[in-house]
């Protein structure tokens, strides 16, 4: 009786206009799989009013990458809390409701501070592609920040771009985000005694 071997090929779409990439078992296929199974989960996405313009840009750069996208506000320039919409993203990617999130406002400090108030959540503000690739190769980000007021609409698309195309490098890497992961676990348990 022959042997029969068997290849598995997983094609992921990653960009418009029909670019994929081809990946098979000898290709770290599980570390991808994982990717894959990251862009099927939605995508949150909120700004105050000093973000919206980029939002939607960003929102249309997302859809023709295929990458589902939920808005979660705000959709006018009517002066609006940052905390408000910042927390929205920040806790569907802390309760796993989105695989990650995209936070905008005027600089991207203040939705920053926000998103990281809760466990989970690595958000990174970032200004230049390589802040962005760095914070998902090294830091495993998950929730990306930017400033609408400090960034020309092309950086702030190539950001993002990169910043979706770049996977968490592991290794050493690992290590350090475990250790931000035990802080967060130190201080709920600290916090959970505290209120008897």
């Amino acid at each position: 009786m022959s042997s029969i071997n068997l290849k598995v090929i997983i094609i992921i779409k990653v960009e418009p206009k029909g670019k994929f990439i081809s990946l098979d078992k000898n290709h770290r296929i599980g570390y991808y799989f994982e990717s894959f199974l990251e862009i099927l989960v939605n995508i949150a996405i909120a700004s105050d009013h000093a973000g919206v313009d980029l939002k939607e840009k960003i929102i249309k750069l997302l859809d023709g990458m295929s990458i589902k996208v939920d808005d979660l506000g705000t959709d006018n320039k009517d002066p609006v809390d940052y905390p408000d919409y910042g927390i929205r993203v920040a806790e569907a990617v802390s309760d796993g409701k989105a695989g990650r999130g995209i936070l905008v406002c005027g600089t991207g400090i203040g939705m920053s501070i926000v998103a990281n108030k809760f466990p989970g959540v690595r958000a990174a503000l970032c200004y230049d592609t390589f802040t962005a690739k760095i914070s998902r190769l090294h830091n495993d980000s998950n929730v990306l920040v930017l400033g609408e007021r400090v960034l020309d609409y092309k950086l702030a698309l190539d950001i993002v771009k990169i910043w979706f195309k770049t996977d968490f490098e592991g290794g050493r890497h690992t290590r350090r985000v475990e250790k931000i992961n035990e802080i967060e676990k130190r201080l709920m348990k600290k916090r959970e005694v505290e209120e008897g």
